[in-house]
């Protein structure tokens, strides 16, 4: 948990004043409140009551929209009950806010990529709702702030949908994304925001849908920073692997290599760019879909390797992928133990789309389908829910 006040001792202050006169008897020292603030802000120790209580009262939240609720399986849901401090429509919007909902958004980030979907869909889905409600009562640059962060959280919300193979769900959080962008009068976001809602046409396998929503993020081209030129490149790229264009899907990644250098931006969302081997990692997926089998094992063999163990899914989806490139070569002992080392992983993620591509496996198996191993590789999807 991070929330920022200012300095430490007017935030303990804060915190104090926002007790009951109970409370207020039982709470330590200033001294020790601040300790403990420091502890929360360096995200050591999350606060406990009567603490989170005194948070929500001094935000004037609910604390599912703070802290997120968890049923007993320790996953995300929104919440069920009527705030205990709901938001009045003439409550002060505490600027405050938003430094604290970006850190919960780059926690999200850092979970998913462990995690998955599934435990973040219902405090990502419930924060954006709060956030919607703090931007209307906002004004001034505090509204367009918050409408940028709701652009953030309804991105990835669609995200997760996605990930989790509720379509419906992911084009609808999609469709709030652009329209919050649109609202935030942002055109970085607002090309992002395109982007992404070509991704999802990407796995649903829309090559027309594709290449003209990435055009359309890239309409403006001399006005976006590098980071957005470089997302809707290389989605521009997947659209034209899905159209069998394979010299144009080249040059869009190569354009795209030649900006990854100069993404300088603080902004939270779209940082997967600035991850190792990021245009490679896309180039071997749309060489997977140009059926450019043996130039996409040997970027899965390079990529894999520079993947931070705590990206699960990614690491996943990647050895899927792979596995799907060395059984049409055919590699099928190779092939075999990617897909194991993937059905691992997507236990531990629960990620469809990794799932899609490991059933994508028996249509490019070939003459080894009925072998032995080609038996186990068809068999070993089936044990995943």
């Amino acid at each position: 948990m991070s929330a920022r006040f200012g300095e430490k001792a007017g935030a303990a202050r804060r915190l104090f004043q926002a007790a009951g006169e109970e409370t207020r008897s039982r709470l330590p020292s200033r001294e020790s409140i601040v300790r403990n603030i420091k502890a929360w802000e360096s995200g050591r120790h999350q606060p406990k009551d009567p603490y989170r209580v005194l948070y929500c009262r001094v935000f004037g939240m609910p604390e599912a929209a703070l802290f997120g609720v968890e049923d007993r399986r320790g996953v995300g849901r929104p919440p069920t009950v009527v705030p205990a401090f709901p938001i009045s429509p003439s409550h002060h919007v505490a600027p405050e806010l938003v430094d604290y909902f970006r850190l919960q958004l780059l926690s999200h980030y850092t979970a998913d990529a462990f995690l998955g979907p599934h435990h973040l869909l219902g405090v990502v889905t419930a924060q954006y709702r709060s956030i919607t409600k703090l931007a209307d009562q906002a004004k001034g640059e505090l509204h367009r702030e918050l409408l940028r962060l709701g652009a953030g959280f309804a991105a990835f919300a669609g995200w997760l949908y996605q990930d989790a193979g509720v379509i419906d769900q992911a084009a609808l959080w999609l469709d709030m994304n652009l329209e919050m962008a649109h609202r935030a009068q942002d055109i970085q976001l607002t090309s992002h925001a395109l982007t992404n809602k070509a991704m999802l046409a990407a796995d649903l396998g829309d090559a027309s849908v594709v290449i003209d929503l990435t055009a359309a993020a890239l309409s403006n081209s001399d006005r976006l920073m590098p980071k957005a030129r470089v997302l809707a490149l290389q989605q521009g790229a997947h659209g034209y692997a899905l159209a069998s264009d394979r010299g144009r899907c080249d040059a869009l990644l190569d354009e795209a290599a030649a900006l990854i250098d100069d993404i300088d931006d603080d902004h939270l969302w779209g940082n997967a760019c600035r991850t190792p081997h990021y245009v490679e990692i896309q180039r071997a997926t749309c060489y997977g879909r140009l059926g450019l089998t043996s130039e996409a094992a040997t970027l899965w063999d390079e990529v894999i390797l520079s993947v931070p163990t705590a990206s699960r899914r990614d690491i996943g989806v990647f050895l899927a992928r792979q596995a799907t490139a060395l059984a049409a070569l055919p590699e099928p002992e190779r092939a075999a133990e990617a897909a194991r080392k993937a059905i691992e992983f997507l236990h531990k993620t629960g990620s469809v789309r990794q799932q899609a591509e490991l059933a994508i496996m028996p249509t490019r198996m070939g003459a080894w389908a009925d072998t032995a191993v080609g038996r186990e590789v068809t068999e070993m999807p089936a044990g995943v829910t």
